[in-house]
């Protein structure tokens, strides 16, 4: 009888390798301050998601839209301007922008399709998907068609 080894499952990414130490304690930390009642440990799980959300956001020319955890994370890192930039040059090759915003509902099919495209990118490009922090989409968007950074000929 032939006997078939099973291949060891292919690990998650684990998003604190796409930070500098420093950079994800200041950012749990400021998330921390800024959000009175939030744990540390909440606020680390944030910035794992975070970090989920832009690296999927690089990998996909679908718009996504973070949870509204998820947004204070981004909000937190974009005040980090100089980590935030250097984050975006290496993982995405450019600066990804945040337009805050009610996404078109035509476009993005309502807040629980949006919900369902950004944890499936998530988990396609390889990382573990925190369910308690995706409710439902918040209301901007990494918005890759039409804005100031879409690769698919938006404004400059």
């Amino acid at each position: 009888m032939t006997t078939v080894r099973e291949h060891p499952p292919i690990p998650l990414s684990e998003p604190r390798a796409f930070l500098p130490r420093e950079v994800w304690r200041a950012l749990s930390a400021d998330i921390v301050a800024a959000h009175p009642g939030t744990s540390r440990g909440l606020a680390e799980r944030i910035v794992g998601q975070t970090v989920a959300f832009l690296i999927a956001g690089t990998t996909t020319d679908e718009p996504l839209s973070p949870s509204e955890p998820v947004d204070r994370g981004w909000h937190a890192f974009l005040l980090r301007t100089q980590a935030y930039h250097q984050f975006c040059e290496r993982h995405a090759g450019r600066f990804l922008h945040h337009h805050p915003g009610v996404p078109d509902a035509s476009r993005t099919g309502g807040a629980e399709v949006a919900r369902n495209r950004v944890v499936t990118a998530i988990r396609a490009a390889g990382f573990e998907v925190d369910e308690e922090l995706w409710p439902v989409a918040a209301d901007c968007t990494q918005c890759h068609a039409g804005c100031t950074d879409s690769p698919v000929g938006g404004k400059k």
